[in-house]
């Protein structure tokens, strides 16, 4: 058995070589800045829900798992020299406003003023702007980093809705892979009462659900739950369910999918090395987040079952493992915003396979600006009938 054990132990470390390399740091924490409006591009007001158990700060939320939902509210600013798709962070200590994203308020709540606070704050906005993005991380995330990547996809989209980050207990840890998957699916429940909470809160608004890598694992299974409860449209709330890099085993999608029966859009990239990874690590069987696009009888297959695919692998951007391309590439993080500024959100009704996406944005986000279409150009729509 010991003989087993270092074996694993070999071929584990053989197998996140390349991405221990990617990883190294110091876990990040969020230290309370001050920042002058000279200073700063903007801030970013998030709400947040997790599953995570209290820290003292400047951690707030740690990797462990709480047995009930804790609320938050955080302001964060951006900084003046911030370039859309960057996040700009300190390698260690706290952070300059002037150079990075930083914190400036951090508030724990209780259920009640955190619920009253989110309904003022969506109706103190215009009518067509009361809507709410929920942010599901992934593996190897810590609080402060999925705090810090959100603000980010905030500002760089132009949401104008209420950011809900929705945190849970992954360690932020590249060797707690199998400790991360089992936390978010300890989460599903916290999330489906969450999905409901903000339903039920929203008034004529809607809500949207962006997931990245294993939180899209929590999220599929979440929706799946609902379905099976009889309302896995939260009371005809949930607009638009957005699967970036989605580390789900394709066969395991397939079958969730058969339960969901709701479209759901998936970011994928051929390229992706974080999911090569998890490919290997879980007995060699494809990630849907790594189809590709000469796959085509897998792609007229999750068609059918109502997954929009959209091909990022031929779009560049600053994520060495091409894991985040969905937050890191301008190009596709300002697709998302204007997308879902649409009423109808970032489904597409009638592109298919080989349509450019440039294509398509020009005709659609004219009123919200005239460089989209040539800005999204290298994404390929490669499936997208309802």
């Amino acid at each position: 058995m010991i003989g087993v054990a270092v074996r694993f132990r070999v071929l584990l470390l053989a197998l996140v070589a390349p991405l221990l390399l990617a990883a190294c740091g110091t876990p990040r924490v969020l230290d309370i800045s001050e920042a002058s409006r000279q200073e700063i591009a903007g801030k970013v007001e998030i709400y947040v829900a997790t599953t995570r158990e209290t820290s003292p700060p400047p951690v707030y939320f740690d990797g462990e798992r709480a047995p009930k939902l804790a609320f938050a509210k955080l302001e964060i600013t951006v900084p003046r020299i911030h370039k859309p798709g960057q996040l700009e962070l300190p390698a260690s200590g706290p952070g300059d406003p002037a150079k990075h994203f930083t914190a400036i308020n951090i508030q724990r709540l209780d259920l009640a003023p955190v619920v009253a606070d989110v309904r003022r704050e969506i109706l103190r906005r215009p009518a067509g702007e009361r809507d709410v993005l929920v942010f599901v991380h992934g593996y190897n995330t810590n609080f402060a980093d999925a705090v810090y990547r959100f603000a980010q996809i905030v500002y760089d989209s132009g949401f104008k809705g209420v950011p809900v980050l929705f945190s849970w207990p992954s360690r932020g840890q590249l060797l707690a892979y199998p400790y991360d998957r089992e936390s978010a699916y300890y989460s599903r429940d916290f999330l489906e009462a969450n999905l409901r909470g903000i339903a039920r809160d929203i008034g004529p608004g809607r809500m949207d659900i962006l997931a990245h890598s294993m939180g899209t694992i929590l999220t599929l299974e979440t929706l799946r739950q609902a379905a099976i409860r009889g309302d896995g449209t939260f009371g005809g709330k949930l607009r638009d369910v957005m699967l970036a890099a989605p580390d789900v085993d394709l066969d395991v999608f397939k079958t969730l999918m058969h339960v969901i029966r709701r479209p759901v859009t998936v970011f994928v990239s051929a390229d992706d090395r974080a999911l090569d990874f998890s490919r290997r690590f879980a007995g060699d069987k494809t990630r849907l987040g790594a189809v590709s696009a000469k796959d085509t009888e897998t792609i007229a297959e999750l068609e059918k079952l109502g997954a929009h695919i959209i091909d990022l692998s031929e779009v560049s951007s600053g994520d060495g493992l091409n894991h985040a391309k969905f937050a890191s590439s301008p190009k596709v993080v300002q697709l998302i915003g204007n997308r879902l500024r649409q009423d109808r959100g970032i489904g597409f009704a009638g592109p298919q396979l080989g349509d450019r996406l440039g294509d398509i944005a020009g005709g659609v986000v004219g009123t919200v600006g005239s460089t989209v279409g040539l800005v999204v150009s290298p994404v390929t729509i490669i499936s997208g009938a309802q």
